[in-house]
Formats: C-alpha cells, structure tokens, sequence
C-alpha cells in the first residue's frame, strides 16, 4: 500500500555564508512523505552545503529548517538517514558490525540492530560479505554498505549526497528500487546527482540549483512547460515544406522528417495544416524535452 504523501521537510529561505561569501541564497524547497526529490545542479551549485544544513552538519546563517512543521531538532535527526558524497565508513571495521553499529547510535537495541543490518545487507545484494573488511570491498559494494547505514533505522527522511557515483548499472538499478520502496513506506527521499537521465526517471519532483539560488522546481510535465514547444512531423516526399512557416524554426531534417521549434503563441494545427497541403502526414506529434533539455535551457547564458 502506498503512503499518502504529507507534510514531511520544509527549507524556507535558506542562507549560508562562509566568510564574505554566500554560498546559499534564500533557497526554499520542500520534499513531502512518500515522495523522491532530485536536487541538480552544476558544481558549486552548493547542493552538499543544503544538505549539511539540513542534517545540522552546519548551522545555517539565516532562514529555517524544518520538520513535520516545527524546527528540526536533534531527536528529528536520529530518525533521518543521511548518505554523505564524502563516505563515512570505518575501512576496518567488518560490515555487519559496522551496520549494526550505526544502528545503535540511532536508537535500536543490540539485538534489533543485528538483524535490521542482516536485513538491509541481503536487501542491498551483500549476502556473504558480512564479515568482510569494508577496505576489501569494490567501490560499488562500499556504496551499498554507506546506503544500509543511512536505511538501517527506517529513516522518515533520507538524504543522499550522489549515491550513484561510480555505481555500474546493476547497483544502479538496486539502489533506484531502495529508494522507490522507502518513498512507498512513506519516507521522504532527497537525493542530489548529476546523472540528469536518472533524476528524470526516479523523481517526483526535481529542484534546480544554481550558486545557491533555486532556478526552477517541479515535476517533469511543469518543468518541460519552460521550453519552447517542438513537433517532429514526417510528410511523405517533402522535407522543405515548413520552411517558410512563420513563428516556427526548423532545427532538424533527416530521413524521419524534420524537427521544429515553435515561437510561444503559434498554434500547432496551423503547422498540421500547412504539413496536410503539402502532402500524405506520416506523423505528427509533440516533442517532450527531457530534463537536460530543461537544464541547458535555464543555464544558457
């Protein structure tokens, strides 16, 4: 059964500010339960500083974090699981007991943290590897451990500081089902990537950020209401028919028909019109631009 999604983390206004600079710039975002939200952005776009405030890593110089509708507090934050870019695990210590480990810091008993870190280790494909070394581990498995530390505890936020980093794809495609499944338990999912395809996959909703300051947010359908309309026709026997269309460029022709961009206001049955006096319609139909067009759309200068 799939949670209803409610109230869950609230950033509203978000300063930070390292010496003279200002990192973050009144960023306000919110990710509620039972969702997944990607937040992208170029380097330095200060994705890691947003989450470090969040979790309490640094304390924001203005503006509020917030929770089920009040601050943040130190008893919310042992119910979050944070996942940082720069992995925290201990090299030496064997992978069972540093599961369990973390799980004690967050409140469970010796015994109940045992067999949550057996369960998530056999969830996460690392049956077998229990008492291993982390340093043993490859990198893709050292993931998977960082990604049960951050679960163990049946986290009602999770925070991911690009948890597919060097993932091969078949880590990919576990751990983008771990994340799907926790939203459906209820919690709410903040994950920061580059892998733009990905986010468009996996997400509800994405925010992009650009030094600090939030450019866009919304599902994908909102977001892709930002570019300029684009239809790819096919005319049997004619490629140059929509040349001289007013409002409308043609950005590509080949042996699938062209592909044009329409000039906000022009009507695209004028253009199926135009396609019909010029011969048989083999295909009409509306472009969707993915999220990297969006994304090269809002960083063009």
């Amino acid at each position: 059964m799939t949670a209803p999604k409610s109230a869950g983390l609230e950033i509203s206004e978000l300063v930070h500010r390292f010496g003279d600079r200002t990192a973050v710039d009144g960023l306000s975002a919110d990710v509620r339960r039972g969702e997944v939200v990607g937040l992208v952005g170029r380097n330095g776009a200060e994705k890691t500083t947003t989450m470090r405030a969040v979790m309490g890593i640094l304390q924001p110089t203005g503006g509020a974090v917030r929770w089920a509708g009040h601050n943040v507090s130190h008893v919310d934050r042992m119910v979050f699981g944070y996942m940082p870019e720069e992995r925290g695990l201990y090299p030496q210590m064997r992978v069972l007991d540093q599961v369990a480990y973390f799980a004690r810091l967050h409140g469970l008993d010796a015994a109940g943290a045992r067999r949550a870190a057996q369960e998530w280790l056999e969830r996460l494909d690392l049956r077998g590897r229990e008492q291993d070394r982390v340093v043993a581990l490859s990198h893709g498995n050292q993931q998977r451990v960082q990604l049960a530390v951050a679960l163990v505890h049946a986290p009602d936020l999770l925070v991911l500081d690009e948890p597919f980093s060097g993932l091969d794809p078949t880590a990919v495609d576990v751990l983008s089902g771990t994340l799907r499944a926790e939203a459906t338990r209820g919690a709410a999912v903040l994950f920061s990537s580059h892998q733009l395809e990905l986010v468009e996959q996996l997400c509800d909703r994405v925010v992009i950020l650009e030094e600090g300051r939030m450019l866009a947010s919304g599902t994908l359908t909102e977001l892709r209401a930002r570019l300029p309309q684009q239809l790819w026709v096919k005319v049997d026997g004619d490629t140059g028919w929509a040349e001289s269309l007013a409002g409308v460029s043609v950005i590509r022709v080949d042996e699938e028909g062209v592909r044009l961009q329409l000039e906000p206001g022009v009507d695209p049955q004028l253009v199926l019109r135009a396609a019909i006096t010029a011969g048989p319609v083999e295909h009409f139909g509306v472009e969707a631009g993915s999220l990297a067009d969006v994304y090269r759309e809002l960083m063009a200068p």
